[in-house]
């Protein structure tokens, strides 16, 4: 479904990239599912920016508990660097820190079966909250 005025988080993992949604005036992130980091992964993010009308992407930083870089970082770092060529809306970094650990606890609490793909989507939601919430004059900042 379109919606203008979207924002678009990603969780990147090396296997899945987690994806989230929310309208910038309502500010509800809400999971909404998965992609294959593959080859065709930029032609699925783009696809997945036209078809939601996403006016800004975030992406999850990850580091280690003391905020140092780590392999994964340097990955997503270059995953954005690649993102950044070929869409055309602003891409916004926001600090990872325990997002899937978080997301496991939850989806644990709730007592429902999940799996990686579920807490994919939902450590971006988790990560899409923490950009608002940092950002809350957003997109007017």
């Amino acid at each position: 479904m379109h919606n203008p005025d979207t924002i678009l988080a990603l969780d990147v993992g090396q296997r899945r990239i987690g994806y989230a949604l929310a309208n910038v005036v309502a500010k509800l992130p809400s999971p909404e599912g998965v992609v294959e980091n593959s080859d065709k992964v930029m032609d699925a993010i783009t696809a997945l920016v036209k078809e939601h009308g996403a006016v800004a992407v975030v992406v999850g930083l990850p580091r280690n508990l003391e905020g140092n870089d780590t392999d994964q970082t340097r990955l997503t770092r270059q995953f954005v660097d690649d993102l950044k060529k070929i869409l055309a809306v602003p891409i916004h970094l926001q600090d990872e820190a325990l997002t899937s650990h978080a997301a496991e606890q939850e989806l644990g609490l709730k007592k429902v079966v999940y799996n990686k793909g579920s807490v994919d989507a939902l450590a971006a939601t988790y990560i899409l909250a923490d950009f608002l919430k940092d950002h809350p004059n957003f997109p007017n900042e």
